[in-house]
């Protein structure tokens, strides 16, 4: 998901509602076997803790999150690009004690990842996804190596999702429209229906949506970088505790 090729559009598409809401879904709405996962990691923050559940689905993003997170890669980075009622975005390497005004979101580990297109993960509220570079220059709509966001996004009314799934299908009939479940879910609880299907959505937030909400309500510049800088640590979390 890169500054101005990417989620421009999609953030001015997404703006369009009125009516965000903060209510998270809890760990049994939307129980699908495809959410399902045994990895836990709590990505620490200078604003609190989010505990995120890592999808067996997509072991590809699944595995290399989890073994940058052991590398500490990920500490000291920043929540480099934060859009209001959209998302959060972190996981730049260039993003460690970068001064202010420094433009973000070129970093990677020197490699991208095969996308991991699941029916039934979806972009809603608290969902973790991995950041790309646009289809221009990405036709295969390969992750990057590092980056990622997650979703705050907003709800929708009925007649919303049926003018975004009109529009989804047309630009992307490889995917269709949207779903039953899938309106359900940005009817009630919200998010980015608008990347289903274009970007990975590799795992979910479990503890911590309202450090989620807090973040993305925080005054950013020009660039959508934070004023004062949200740094972070990723750790991967034992099982059993």
């Amino acid at each position: 998901m890169k500054r101005k090729r990417t989620l421009t559009l999609l953030a001015l598409l997404s703006a369009m509602v009125m009516n965000a809401q903060s209510v998270a879904p809890s760990s049994n709405d939307h129980s699908q076997e495809v959410t399902q996962g045994t990895v836990r990691v709590k990505i620490q923050t200078t604003m609190g803790d989010i505990i995120v559940r890592l999808y067996d689905a997509t072991p590809i993003h699944r595995d290399n999150f989890v073994k940058l997170a052991k590398e500490g890669y990920y500490d000291g980075t920043l929540f480099h690009r934060v859009i209001k009622n959209f998302m959060i975005q972190g996981g730049d390497p260039d993003s460690k004690n970068a001064p202010a005004g420094k433009m973000l979101g070129e970093g990677n580990p020197g490699y991208t990842l095969e996308a991991e297109f699941r029916p039934g993960l979806y972009h809603k509220r608290g969902a973790l996804a991995a950041a790309r570079e646009g289809d221009d220059t990405n036709p295969e709509r390969r992750s990057s190596g590092s980056q990622f966001y997650i979703v705050w996004g907003r709800t929708f009314t009925p007649g919303q999702l049926e003018y975004l799934s009109e529009m989804l299908a047309y630009k992307h009939p490889e995917t269709g429209g949207l779903s039953e479940q899938q309106r359900k879910i940005y009817a009630t609880f919200g998010g980015t229906p608008h990347l289903d299907g274009t970007y990975t959505v590799f795992g979910e937030v479990e503890e911590g949506l309202n450090i989620v909400e807090k973040i993305q309500n925080v005054s950013t510049d020009p660039a959508d970088r934070p004023l004062d800088d949200i740094v972070i640590k990723v750790t991967v979390i034992e099982p059993g505790k």
